[in-house]
């Protein structure tokens, strides 16, 4: 049986478009597993939707290398790419410390509030090993800095090259690795930004940015099956 989160669909969006968001979350969630055949038709009789909708929506997944479509086989969840997780976080290490930087001198008191009051919620959750909302929640404390900061269209190229290393943060949190050390540096970059301190501001993010690369090892080694092999053009199922 086919195990979804479903979100509440929005009436002003389409049927193509609400399979696609729905199926993207789950697939960085790890709600849908690395490796795991999906089925169209499964899918049509868990949603309640024509086939066209989701087939379109199955084809743009695939061309975001989120699905592998084999031929005579079937559809399957794409392995986490290293080499797409490298990409992305080199992006990143590049783009938010100037990020954190130049929030230091633009940065709105109401969105202060709004990373003061994630940062609150992430400490809960971290008490309450609530993987999922720490998820949420970490996405949400970047995503807020790059609005805060008015580089919103810039977060927006960021999160579109970031599934594959979402994904690899996913299981990291899942594992409970460094849930202190990432509370800890989402507080310091909170202070340095309140202080107008952009060169701490700016230390501490890329020092928070590369942190997965200190899980990246042990995560491959506990979950083998879910990483494509370096160096291998596809799945083999």
């Amino acid at each position: 049986m086919l195990d979804l989160e479903l979100s509440k669909p929005d009436p002003r969006q389409s049927a193509r478009d609400y399979v696609y968001d729905m199926l993207r979350d789950n697939i960085i969630r790890l709600k849908l597993k690395p490796g795991q055949p999906l089925s169209e038709n499964e899918l049509a009789a868990k949603l309640q939707i024509s086939r066209t909708p989701i087939r379109e929506a199955l084809a743009r997944l695939s061309q975001e290398q989120l699905l592998e479509v084999l031929p005579q086989r079937g559809t399957y969840v794409s392995l986490i790419d290293l080499d797409q997780v490298e990409e992305a976080r080199f992006v990143r290490e590049q783009l938010e410390p100037a990020v954190a930087r130049a929030a230091c001198e633009r940065f709105a008191p109401d969105h202060l509030v709004q990373l003061e009051m994630n940062v609150i919620l992430f400490e809960k959750y971290v008490e309450e090993k609530n993987f999922a909302k720490l998820f949420g929640l970490d996405i949400q404390f970047h995503e807020s800095l790059f609005a805060g900061g008015g580089k919103e269209r810039t977060w927006k190229i960021v999160n579109a090259m970031n599934a594959h290393l979402s994904r690899i943060r996913m299981l990291s949190l899942a594992s409970e690795f460094n849930w202190t050390t990432i509370v800890a540096q989402h507080r310091a970059i909170v202070e340095a930004i309140s202080a107008k301190d952009p060169d701490r501001a700016e230390r501490v993010m890329r020092d928070h940015v590369t942190l997965i690369v200190q899980d990246q090892e042990a995560l491959v080694r506990k979950f083998e099956g879910f990483f494509k092999p370096r160096g291998q053009g596809g799945m083999t199922v």
